[in-house]
């Protein structure tokens, strides 16, 4: 039986769930189509998700679903632009036009990047760090030392994926107009994989801990709330908390989903709209990070 997962028309991270949905229908099949042909707009979020999915589906069936390719030229030439087709070809059938870029360095977005080894996550943070200052000083207008904080919470999302995913991932990154709430300019930050996930791998050190409460919720708080780490060297788990310190001067924002599961640490900005915790969402394998700057944002400590 062949099972049909709808890439959502507008791809974000508020449509994500809805494409969960769909992934978590297709366990089971014997053949699963990707239908990504009415696609009009995706994030960094959304792409990285895709590719977490394909690499879920190829290790699940042992052999690649068929993606088709966005039918609308523009929105397949940018995916091409990001580098989606690249990393996808290993991982899906593709179907339908792909076009062909140039490539070349941009000041508004990082191309979709694989991240497999310590070694990678050395060689992302170094060519954003290259060209960092020049989006968030000329896009964002922040100030320069908001950079190499910039560098750190990328370096800290990527690591995040080496440590605990079991697997490998990917990380893009973009800037835009966020007009949801905000309607000025963001860089986004996008990091997924689909790995083991968060509940798993806290799971020996914190299950006993919270008992009949532990899930895919409470291990995000841990990790996110309290610093709690796999690892039992004292300072370890620090990673998430100095994302957090970071984004919370600059007015940013994080977020991140696990399993049936989403957490995220809101700026006034995005109160109104968005809910701290969310629970019970279709589940979905590994872990997804969004980390969002907004334009204009002064430093407060």
């Amino acid at each position: 039986m062949s099972t049909v997962i709808d890439v959502p028309a507008r791809f974000d991270e508020w449509a994500f769930d809805q494409f969960a949905e769909g992934f978590a229908a297709a366990q089971g099949s014997a053949r699963v189509l990707v239908d990504a042909h009415a696609c009009e707009w995706i994030s960094p979020f959304g792409l990285v998700g895709l590719l977490a999915a394909g690499q879920a589906l190829l290790e699940q069936h042992g052999r690649p679903a068929v993606l088709t390719a966005p039918a609308d030229r523009d929105v397949a030439h940018f995916w091409a632009r990001m580098g989606f087709f690249t990393h996808a070809k290993e991982l899906f059938e593709l179907h339908g036009a792909v076009p062909r870029v140039r490539g070349g360095d941009s000041r508004v977005l990082l191309e979709v990047t694989p991240v497999r080894a310590v070694e990678d996550v050395h060689a992302v943070v170094q060519h954003i760090q290259d060209r960092s200052a020049e989006i968030l000083t000329t896009e964002l207008g922040l100030d320069p030392k908001a950079t190499m904080g910039f560098g750190m919470a990328l370096s800290e999302a990527c690591q995040n994926i080496v440590e605990h995913a079991g697997t490998g991932g990917w990380v893009s990154v973009h800037a835009y107009t966020w007009k949801r709430t905000l309607g000025k300019r963001v860089v986004v930050i996008a990091v997924a994989d689909a790995g083991v996930g968060f509940r798993h791998t806290l799971e020996p050190t914190q299950a006993k801990r919270f008992g009949e409460r532990w899930s895919d919720s409470a291990a995000l708080e841990a990790a996110v709330l309290q610093n709690v780490s796999r690892f039992r060297d004292p300072g370890r788990g620090q990673g998430l908390a100095g994302i957090r310190r970071y984004l919370g001067r600059w007015q940013g924002k994080i977020s991140i989903r696990s399993g049936t599961a989403r957490i995220a640490i809101l700026p006034p900005w995005d109160e109104g709209d968005d809910l701290p915790l969310r629970e019970q969402l279709p589940p979905f394998p590994g872990a997804q990070v969004q980390l969002v700057i907004p334009a204009g944002a002064q430093e407060t400590r």
